[in-house]
């Protein structure tokens, strides 16, 4: 423990605050000390810091007048655990700590006035260049009151400046016994039988910052109010308003596209249904209503793009619109080695009854945007540097076809083809949704490129076998996507700029969030489950601001978590089986991350 960190040589150093600033050159005092000091040689030395806490706390205390309640900051105690203040720096901002007695530690933030409590503050760093301390110490004043003697030099202090420091000869000689007092408590915390003020600051100075979740659940909410009007600590902080709740009965089937358009018994078993937890969301109803609205004009709008992190319900949302627009509903997830064939279909030869893969090795989709003329010519044995992406395009479908007539005359007259549609081809035909996901992971960048054709007005699209698909007016397209992924690169821009509605998904809000996870896992404790939300949340924003990047922490995790405390019994138990590893690997930053997001929350 770093007990005399408070009290670093360089903190001597600073010019005293008024009335004391004259006295900055001839701060030392012999023969003059507190009773803690147990040397022959009596030396006492002001400290800036400790003077500034000490006439702050006074005119909290006693205020001169001219300055209003939120100027003047505040302190008090959260039951008997943590002493809470917010002090008001000479810079103009507001250093919000919180201090437990029991192990020395801080927990601080700096906020701008007025401040902002639903984002995380700035960081407190104890250093020469930064911030002195004076917060730490305001901190430590009832703690520093409650010994006798600092108490009683500190009442003939206040009693000095009342007066308006008649005396000031003797006033810091009252001031050098304070700072003394306070120096050597501090100092010598460890060594000393009674009065002795724990302290534990890390070598490089930086406090624990003090987490948005910390004011949401009210862990450092004053019980006892000392002095002051508190601006920051104080109860009924929450982080997100509740969403507009809107009735399934109002949305799901509300937004047909095509009133005379009857579904077979099979199609009208994909139509999705929503759980009855799920919360329909307005951004889903907003695209609901742009398809409906749209769609008598000459270009409706069907291409709409979700993006967000993990768990803000992408797909859901999906499945949502579908169940919006009364749609039969479809799904191709991408990977790196998607490409384009991978989208439209393929056409297979059956062997003896087996599908099987034509052997020869086609130009890939990149291979003729990027060198039409080299893949010309790995078709045709020709090289035209004058040919196009398009007539390359319809050379491979042509190569296809013949070499499917080749092998078919080879082979007896039992041997035939097939061509095997894709979800996406299935959509196109028959007017489905089709939730295209991740497809910002395709390494080949081309890819999607290849579907403007679909998403242009024309829409239209070429299959493999030759086939010209005109796209059914109902079916609609929603391409899901988290630009955070490992592996994820921005999506193509003539994508982008094909696509109707683009919406940013944020995380849900608390209540929705809750409501969500309590609906999939079963679990009937509420208030465990919000608390367990308001920890992921933080957990996210912990690793955010510290770069943690090789992990998630999300819905997903959240409800796997919820899902193993239904099993343990213990929020703590259960956190390091799930949240925790998942939001790192590594394991010392997996401390850090449930020192600050989870020890002042949860009982140890």
């Amino acid at each position: 423990m770093a007990s005399g960190k408070l009290m670093e040589s360089w903190t001597f150093q600073r010019t005293l605050p008024e009335p004391f600033k004259d006295y900055t050159d001839d701060a030392v005092f012999k023969n003059i000390a507190s009773k803690y000091c147990t040397q022959p040689q009596k030396r006492s030395t002001l400290h800036a810091a400790t003077l500034q806490a000490v006439l702050t706390y006074m005119e909290l205390e006693e205020p001169a007048g001219g300055k209003s309640a939120e100027e003047l900051g505040a302190i008090g105690s959260q039951t008997n655990t943590y002493t809470v203040a917010e002090y008001p720096s000479r810079t103009g901002e507001l250093h919000v700590v919180v201090y437990n007695p029991a192990n020395g530690k801080f927990t601080a933030g700096k906020y701008t006035t007025p401040p902002d409590t639903e984002n995380s503050p700035g960081k407190y760093v104890f250093k020469d260049s930064q911030n002195t301390g004076a917060a730490l110490l305001f901190a430590l004043m009832p703690t520093l009151l409650s010994d006798e003697e600092f108490n009683e030099k500190y009442q003939q202090l206040k009693e000095d400046r009342a007066a308006g420091y008649p005396d000031m000869d003797e006033t810091v000689k009252t001031a050098a016994v304070l700072c003394d007092n306070a120096y050597r408590r501090i100092r010598y915390s460890d060594t000393l039988a009674t009065g002795g003020i724990r302290t534990d600051i890390a070598a490089n100075g930086v406090i624990p910052l003090l987490k948005p979740l910390a004011l949401q659940t009210g862990t450092y909410a004053p019980t006892e109010i000392i002095h002051g009007t508190f601006q920051v600590l104080k109860p009924g902080n929450t982080f997100k308003k509740k969403a507009e709740v809107i009735a399934k009965a109002d949305f799901v089937g509300q937004y047909i596209l095509s009133p005379a358009r009857v579904l077979t018994p099979e199609e009208e078993l994909t139509v999705p249904v929503l759980p009855d937890w799920y919360i329909i969301p307005k951004e889903v109803k907003r695209i609901c209503e742009h398809a409906k609205i749209t769609t008598d004009t000459v270009q409706p709008m069907r291409n709409f793009l979700l993006r967000g992190p993990a768990g803000t319900g992408k797909t859901e949302g999906a499945k949502a619109i579908a169940a919006g627009l009364h749609l039969p509903y479809r799904c191709l997830t991408c990977s790196a080695n998607t490409e384009v064939f991978d989208l439209l279909g393929q056409i297979l030869p059956d062997v003896d009854g087996k599908r099987t893969a034509l052997e020869r090795q086609y130009p890939s989709f990149q291979d003729i945007m990027l060198d039409p003329a080299g893949a010309y010519e790995k078709l045709t044995g020709t090289y035209d540097e004058n040919i196009s992406e398009d007539e390359v395009y319809k050379q491979l479908i042509d190569t296809i076809f013949d070499e499917m007539h080749e092998y078919y005359a080879s082979k007896t007259s039992q041997q035939h083809f097939r061509y095997v549609d894709t979800p996406l081809v299935e959509a196109i035909r028959n007017g489905y949704l089709i939730e295209i996901q991740e497809p910002t992971v395709i390494a080949n960048p081309g890819v999607l490129v290849g579907l403007n054709s679909l998403m242009d007005r024309c829409n239209s699209v070429f299959l493999p076998n030759g086939e010209t698909v005109q796209r059914h007016p109902d079916m609609v397209i929603v391409v899901t996507t988290n630009n955070d992924y490992a592996g994820c690169k921005p999506l193509n821009q003539s994508v982008i700029s094909r696509m109707s509605v683009l919406i940013d998904l944020m995380e849900p809000d608390e209540e929705t969030l809750v409501e969500r996870v309590l609906g999939v896992t079963g679990c009937k404790e509420k208030k465990t489950v919000q608390t367990m939300a308001r920890i992921v949340h933080s957990i996210s924003e912990y690793c955010r601001e510290n770069l943690i990047t090789d992990g998630c922490c999300g819905v997903r995790e959240l409800i796997s978590w919820v899902q193993s405390y239904m099993v343990c019994g213990d929020i703590r138990e259960s956190a390091h089986y799930t949240i925790l590893p998942s939001a790192t690997a590594d394991a010392v930053s997996r401390t850090e991350v449930e020192e600050s997001c989870l020890d002042p929350v949860l009982p140890s």
